[in-house]
């Protein structure tokens, strides 16, 4: 089992001084505390007992209902008899696993990926084939390469995992027509695929895309029934990951074996905050104020921050780094230059006072990745921003001014405005040392 990077830094960014640029964190001060306080006395005052016992392990009726209407505003159809109710989208990767993964059987991902699906990959032992992303999602002829390399050595994969909206931590949005193929192969091989769609209702600009669980559908011919595709959605972005709700949406043989999962790990999620999910959509039905105006304004806010950032990055990083420019999601994702390893870099940055995730820790074997990062930029005000990313740039360039001074190598002119006349400085004198003289014959070689 390894750790997960995220959980290892909650500690840190609890500090005060520290501005966490690290963890998967929506703005949870934008829900209104009244309307929290007045959906929880709905449910204390009209379904205390319910609340406050044990549920069905597939979740309650009221909460699946609220889950096909969160999907129904992506445009996807589902069953809700289809839906389990899991303890966060993370437990949907956890029982996927645990009812497919034999240690050594393959998973494919794409590269870089979700860094808590890395420890739970790694607790089941699996073999994880990544396929590196581009500005499009994950390349689907190099997919079918890797099929078929696979294929060769007798090796079947048990699910394909992919991020297909703006891609964590990558950034990046998987092409309509690479979904589309995406899913003919899923069919071709009989193929599973689990879609993790955290962020899809996150988009700020663009078009909507049809999520694979639907295009899957439409392929058999029966809407809301997908047979290859497992759909993985969670409240903790659109809502609160308080909550600790999520879903997977999964053909009936599949859902089964989640449902013998789960009742071996928790027998039920929350019911406490399944029925505060059940009463705030109402609450919104009747008010005209809900759930999708709720989104609304989350995407509004982190619009303003994506700009943030990006603005942030150009004028602390310049040419020293490229990044990625997210349609939706909570994420960018930068890369430096070579020579820096970014898991040092968050020692240094730490002293400075500001937190993001190490590029290693969204690759299986711990070493691709290393002059990356995965920034957040939705759980943190503009100022903060611009502040995190200027720290950040400060330890690059201390980084950078060390590493030229090792190797002879000038680092690169520093841009913003920290940039003075300073930077074009020579580098120290070197002082060469005498070469020693080579041992005389006869000498013992441990003399030397």
């Amino acid at each position: 089992m390894k750790s997960s990077a995220m959980r290892e830094m909650m500690a840190l960014t609890e500090r005060p001084d520290v501005i966490s640029l690290a963890g998967g964190l929506p703005d949870t001060s934008t829900f209104p505390p009244e309307l929290y306080a007045s959906v929880m006395a709905d449910v204390a005052h009209e379904s205390a007992a319910r609340a406050l016992q044990y549920g069905p392990t597939e979740g309650m009726t009221a909460t699946t209902h609220c889950i096909a209407e969160v999907m129904a505003a992506e445009g996807t159809a589902i069953d809700p008899s289809e839906v389990i109710v899991t303890t966060g989208g993370q437990q949907v990767i956890d029982l996927v696993c645990k009812a497919l993964i034999d240690p050594g059987d393959v998973i494919v991902a794409e590269a870089p990926t979700y860094p808590g699906a890395v420890p739970t990959f790694s607790a089941y032992q699996a073999a994880v084939e990544q396929i590196e992303i581009d500005a499009d999602g994950m390349p689907i002829d190099a997919l079918e390469r890797t099929l078929d390399r696979l294929s060769s050595e007798g090796r079947r994969p048990k699910f394909i995992y992919t991020i297909p909206n703006f891609q964590n931590p990558g950034g990046v949005t998987m092409s309509l027509a690479r979904r589309r193929r995406l899913v003919e192969v899923a069919r071709e091989r009989e193929l599973l695929v689990l879609e993790d769609n955290p962020y899809g209702l996150l988009r700020y600009e663009g078009e909507a895309l049809p999520t694979l669980y639907s295009l899957d559908s439409q392929a058999v011919g029966r809407v809301g029934a997908a047979d290859l595709v497992i759909y993985l959605g969670t409240f903790s972005k659109i809502l609160s990951p308080g909550l600790r709700l999520g879903w997977a949406v999964a053909p009936r043989p599949v859902l089964e074996k989640l449902n013998l999962g789960k009742q071996g790990a928790d027998l039920c999620s929350s019911p406490v905050t399944q029925m505060f999910v059940a009463a705030y959509f109402a609450q919104g039905r009747g008010s005209g104020t809900g759930w999708l105006e709720y989104v609304e304004k989350l995407r509004d806010l982190y619009r303003t921050r994506r700009d943030a950032m990006l603005s942030a990055l150009e004028e602390q990083f310049g040419e020293q780094a490229s990044w990625t420019r997210p349609e939706g999601g909570l994420f960018v994702w930068a890369t430096l230059d070579e020579r820096i390893d970014t898991t040092d870099l968050l020692a240094l940055a730490t002293k400075q006072g500001v937190a993001f995730v190490p590029g290693r820790a969204a690759y299986m074997d711990g070493n691709s990745g290393s002059s990356s990062m995965r920034l957040n930029f939705a759980g943190v005000t503009e100022e903060n921003i611009h502040e995190g990313i200027r720290r950040i740039g400060k330890a690059i360039r201390t980084q950078l001014d060390l590493l030229g001074s090792l190797s002879g190598r000038p680092a690169p002119a520093r841009v913003g405005p920290e940039a003075s006349d300073s930077d074009a400085r020579p580098l120290a004198d070197v002082v060469a040392l005498p070469r020693r003289e080579e041992p005389r014959a006869g000498r013992r070689s441990q003399d030397r």
